[in-house]
């Protein structure tokens, strides 16, 4: 692979106008495709195989009136202090709303709270239900200042009026800015990294330009393959990060090629040949965590993964052309203006002082059972409240305090009960007669344990289908909800074949719970896969069953510590206001198995990057402890600045005001630092001065049967007639460690 490579960045380097030419070609074709393209679908939730969703199916199909899917709304009013909702006043003031409410053009309906019986036993509070013929993406600007309208009006009569539902619309402070964020800070890492300007330009030019293909790419095709504007979320985040990062490593691997006497060309050429032999399977890794997400069975995440993924393969392919091509027209000026003068005895000068990278690996090699306990001990400290991990999906009982969501939700569980924010709809389908089949399921469900009040049965115009609404007793992210669905579902196996009926559990809380308990099922299979795919290709990199292994321990401890601070920032709210976070509660459930995927493919960037530089110095001759260092010396720096950019790119999504992308930033940022600074560089040198040769040994018969893909450059380097390579003639000093 490195003298495919190698050819490739020849070939771009010398072609550097015409590849240069076509990637911006691609990106304009993509980006005027996006432009004439048709309206990306709305974001669409859907979970095959469970209960809820074969309800929900139903009820689109028996109730096509219904707008199951439509967006609703809850208005809670109640009276004024010392005045009861069921006075003629309150009645006349709750009418005019309603009459209101009820004139828009894509509501459904409206209920009469007095009619509906939906006014508390103190008869201070009532609340009525709004539902759309449209889902909440895809109600006008009319639609909702009409609702906020009607709510003020009533509220300005002298009554407390507060809204929830998804077709109130949530406040947004901030958002699109994120990406601008992690740009800048980047560019004076890139800066400070390269003390070169234009060094610091390309990779920013190529991850935006890989970025906008891909994004673009994603809004051409949106309404072929059903990709929603969500789906492009988590491939702007990998791409940008991941895009910055391979053309860091390719041009780093350039500077050090110049430093040791190549032309530009042949420099460009080996730059590629080898650092971009890592690229590509740090690229790998990346696209087989993001494509896994496929096992869950969720399509939304399965979309998104794939996306995500593919925007990754078109970072791969910039990073392998575009950058050669650049490198084409930068030449020498990618070094420090004052380095482009230097002869090449002065770029090399070996009484130049050691770099932090070198002195840090010396310090390891020193010490490495110490260095390794206080890593592992401190991740595991702070891996600690993942043990107290809960997971759930954001809910109202979830938002600031001061909104308008939080205040319906708070009046309408001390009026009502917790569980009325949560009511949990039963369906009854039959061939036919399904009235009396669906009263006697209610008085069945009514003697459950823990429901509160079982609503009459609802049945459609065919008699085949019937809707019951069951109110819990507790909230809807209670676990004792959860434990009710569960025995709802079990009465319902033996009620159904008593009536001869088949009865179905669903509603927005059934939904999340089948929703949680879909990715704990694909938890385990999903790691299995990733990390199996995962460990055959870094072996097939390295060479090695235990540089594979300690890398996927490494990454399980990382991912612990970060869920551990993810925890305790979203959950039991340290720090929460630091990082904005208006309420504490549940860690969404999709977010250990996004963590899982994302962040394993990102750790493995910097254990490809990193020991792959290792792995040639000991190939080329080096002894176990020179190839750690020389893995330091020339890639620590920039292992650590890639480590800061992404970090960055990550931390900027902290600032967005959705709750989902602002824990996803927080997690992934908190996940690469404990990765990149501690387990790979304090963990892996420490574990491979342990381990000494033994590091890098492979049975025989295994060796015989994996592909040589020759990552390190070896071929590469017999067919440009190398000699010994610098690596195995530094460091000498280390001879006596005996490894």
């Amino acid at each position: 692979m490195a003298t495919f490579l190698y050819k490739l960045g020849r070939l771009a380097f010398r072609r550097r106008r015409y590849v240069a030419l076509l990637w911006v070609a691609l990106l304009v074709g993509a980006g005027v495709a996006a432009s004439t393209a048709p309206a990306p679908p709305e974001d669409s939730f859907s979970m095959p195989g469970t209960e809820s969703q074969k309800a929900f199916d139903l009820l689109e199909k028996r109730f096509p009136d219904a707008s199951a899917d439509g967006a609703s709304a809850r208005v809670v009013i109640r009276a004024p202090k010392g005045e009861k909702i069921t006075s003629a006043e309150s009645k006349a003031e709750v009418g005019k709303m309603v009459a209101a409410i009820g004139k828009g053009s894509q509501v459904a309906g409206v209920d009469d709270p007095y009619k509906a019986k939906t006014v508390s036993k103190d008869g201070t509070t009532a609340y009525t239900s709004v539902t759309y013929k449209v889902a909440a993406p895809e109600l006008t600007d009319k639609s909702r200042e009409a609702l906020t309208k009607a709510t003020d009006e009533t509220r300005d009569a002298g009554m407390t009026v507060e809204t929830g539902g998804d077709a109130v619309m949530a406040e947004q402070e901030m958002g699109g800015s994120a990406e601008l964020i992690g740009i800048a800070i980047s560019a004076v890492v890139l800066i400070l990294t390269f003390g070169s300007l234009v060094a610091a330009g390309m990779p920013l030019l190529t991850a935006i330009i890989g970025v906008g293909i891909g994004i673009s790419s994603i809004a051409a095709l949106g309404s072929v393959l059903d990709l929603s504007g969500t789906t492009s979320t988590l491939a702007m985040m990998i791409g940008l990060a991941v895009g910055i990062d391979y053309a860091l490593f390719i041009v780093s691997r350039y500077r050090a090629e110049i430093a040791e006497g190549r032309t530009p060309e042949d420099a460009a050429g080996r730059a590629t040949g080898t650092a971009g032999s890592a690229v590509v399977f740090a690229g790998l890794t990346v696209v087989v965590a993001l494509s896994g997400l496929a096992v869950v069975n969720i399509p939304i995440l399965t979309k998104m993964g794939l996306a995500a993924a593919g925007t990754v393969v078109v970072a791969v392919l910039i990073a392998l052309t575009m950058i050669p091509a650049l490198l084409g027209f930068a030449g020498r000026k990618v070094l420090r203006r004052k380095d482009r003068k230097k002869s090449l005895s002065e770029l090399q000068d070996s009484n130049a002082k050691a770099k932090l990278g070198t002195r840090w690996a010396r310090f390891v090699l020193r010490r490495p059972l110490a260095v390794l306990l206080v890593a592992v001990v401190g991740l595991g400290a702070v891996a600690v409240p993942a043990a107290s991990l809960e997971l759930g999906l954001p809910d109202e009982g979830t938002s600031a305090p001061d909104s308008t969501q939080r205040k319906a939700y708070d009046m309408l569980s001390e009026s009502f009960g917790a569980g009325f924010n949560g009511p949990l709809m039963v369906t009854v389908s039959k061939d036919s007669g399904v009235a009396d089949a669906a009263k006697t399921v209610r008085e069945k469900l009514a003697k459950v344990d823990g429901v509160v009040a079982v609503t009459p049965p609802t049945p459609n115009k065919a008699d085949n289908t019937a809707i019951l609404n069951v109110v819990p007793k507790t909230g809807p992210s209670d676990h004792k909800t959860e434990e009710l669905v569960k025995s709802i579902r079990s009465s319902a196996d033996e009620i159904g074949p008593d009536t001869g009926s088949e009865v179905l559990v669903t509603g927005q809380t059934a939904m999340t719970i089948d929703f949680s308990q879909t990715l704990d099922d694909a938890l385990l299979p999903y790691l299995g896969l990733v990390v199996g795919l995962a460990f055959l290709l870094l072996m097939l990199v390295f060479r090695s069953i235990l540089v594979p292994l300690k890398a996927a321990l490494g990454f399980l401890l990382s991912v612990a510590a970060a869920l551990g601070a993810v925890v305790a920032v979203f959950q039991w709210g340290w720090l929460a206001d630091l990082v904005g976070v208006d309420q504490p509660g549940p860690i969404m459930s999709m977010m250990p198995i996004f963590m899982i995927g994302v962040v394993f493919g990102l750790a493995m960037d910097y254990e490809v990057f990193l020991v792959t530089r290792m792995r040639e110095a000991y190939v080329h001759g080096a002894r176990p402890g020179e190839s750690v260092v020389t893995g330091f010396t020339h890639g620590g720096r920039v292992v650590a600045a890639a480590a800061v950019i992404m970090i960055s790119v990550f931390s900027g999504f902290i600032m967005e005001n959705d709750d989902m992308i602002k824990m996803m930033g927080f997690g992934l940022a908190v996940a690469v630092l404990f990765d990149a600074f501690v387990v790979r560089m304090a963990i892996v040198p420490a574990v491979l001065a342990l381990l000494g040769k033994s590091a890098w040994w492979l049975p025989r018969w295994l060796d015989k049967a994996l592909p040589n893909v020759d990552v390190e450059g070896e071929k590469l380097h017999k067919a440009l007639g190398d000699t010994a390579t610098p690596e195995a003639e530094t460091d000498r000093e280390l001879q006596p460690l005996g490894r």
